[in-house]
């Protein structure tokens, strides 16, 4: 029986440009898709009949050649007495290239070596004080993980013995399975992917090639680390599995809270209480620093509640730069309590002798309700 014309299978004029032809196809391919025709057979003659009809005329070569000899092209009868190359006419081995640029991978028999499974990465939390912060610190963490078993060394066999090619998918890690007329890739039962299986398990990590067990890791924490910073150390997460590669561990900082410093980036805060009188009179008090030195703080007569100080350069380094932040000091002025009957004698005695000239925002204040009642 005579076969169809191939442009009038896909009904597109014989001068369309390839774009044409391939909405054409597109369309009809959808329309006779045996998965929207399950049970008709002639829906699924009519797709293979628009997918040989789509793969002879995209080609610029076969179409030209189609143009020419028609069918007859694709028989080897066309051009090869005049030394012409003619054209396969096995269509079957090239009808996955085209099924996949319109549907994806499904139904390809394409088929890729397994690889070996890199290690997990890993979080670790370390606290450390403020003053660690300020000075870094090397130290030791021990970090539970799964790493490369000691017996079998990672092979998963039992004396080292190395794991050998699945028989059942060949080392692909894939296993083919037709349906009809598509063939579907599916994951290797018997080696679940890995394309490779361990014959004789190593009985200390039973064929995994790693064991659960802490790893103890000395690590440096640099001066001016902060709240939620991060440290990652390349290759020293889980082993991977059978010869993968490690992951990665991340060492996650908090800092303690201190008794007596906030820490805002790398500047410092700190409340300093002070007595009345030296509010008043002025005076020095000595102020701790983070390093565990100390500061003198020179406080000017007169000075107000919640008055700041700023000590430049006295608070936290700046990471990995020769630079720190300042530290800021607030004082809370005192006022005292559980006073002895002489106290107060002096403390009415100065009220009485107080004027507007040493209470000038008490003056300020009730004066303006003063005015505000009149």
């Amino acid at each position: 029986m005579a076969k169809k014309d191939y442009y009038n299978i896909l009904g597109v004029d014989k001068n369309c440009d390839e774009k044409s032809l391939k909405t054409a196809f597109r369309k009809l391919a959808k329309q006779y898709h045996p998965d929207h025709n399950s049970g008709n057979p002639d829906a699924e003659a009519q797709f293979k009949e628009v997918s040989e009809a789509y793969e002879r005329l995209k080609n610029p070569e076969s179409r030209a050649a189609y143009d020419r000899y028609g069918h007859a092209a694709f028989d080897g009868s066309a051009g090869r007495g005049q030394g012409g190359t003619g054209f396969d006419g096995n269509f079957s081995s090239s009808f996955s290239d085209i099924f996949n640029d319109f549907f994806g991978d499904f139904g390809s028999t394409s088929r890729t070596n397994a690889s070996a499974n890199r290690g997990s990465d890993l979080r670790y939390n370390l606290e450390i004080s403020l003053e660690e912060a300020f000075n870094g610190k090397s130290d030791t963490i021990n970090v539970p993980m799964n790493t490369t078993c000691s017996t079998c060394s990672g092979s998963g066999g039992e004396k080292g013995e190395a794991p050998i090619i699945c028989p059942n998918c060949q080392g692909s890690g894939k296993t083919l399975a037709s349906q009809g007329f598509f063939t579907i890739e599916r994951t290797c039962s018997s080696c679940h992917g890995n394309g490779k299986i361990v014959v004789n398990p190593c009985k200390s990590c039973a064929g995994q090639g790693r064991q659960k067990k802490p790893k103890k890791l000395n690590i440096d924490i640099p001066a001016g680390v902060e709240d939620g910073n991060r440290i990652r150390l390349s290759g020293q997460g889980e082993a991977g599995i059978r010869g993968g590669g490690p992951g990665d561990l991340y060492i996650f900082i908090s800092i303690k809270p201190h008794i007596f410093f906030e820490r805002d980036g790398s500047d410092l805060f700190c409340n300093v209480p002070v007595s009345m009188a030296t509010a008043a009179l002025g005076g020095q008090i000595d102020i701790p620093t983070v390093d565990g030195g100390k500061t003198r703080v020179v406080i000017p007569e007169g000075s107000q509640n919640n008055k700041q100080f700023r000590l430049r350069s006295k608070g936290m380094p700046i990471l990995r730069q020769k630079r720190q932040g300042d530290l800021y000091l607030k004082i809370t002025v005192e006022t005292p309590i559980n006073l002895s009957k002489k106290q107060k004698e002096l403390l009415k005695e100065f009220e009485v002798m107080s004027n507007d000239k040493t209470n000038p925002e008490s003056h300020s204040f009730f004066k303006k309700i003063r005015d505000l009642w009149q």
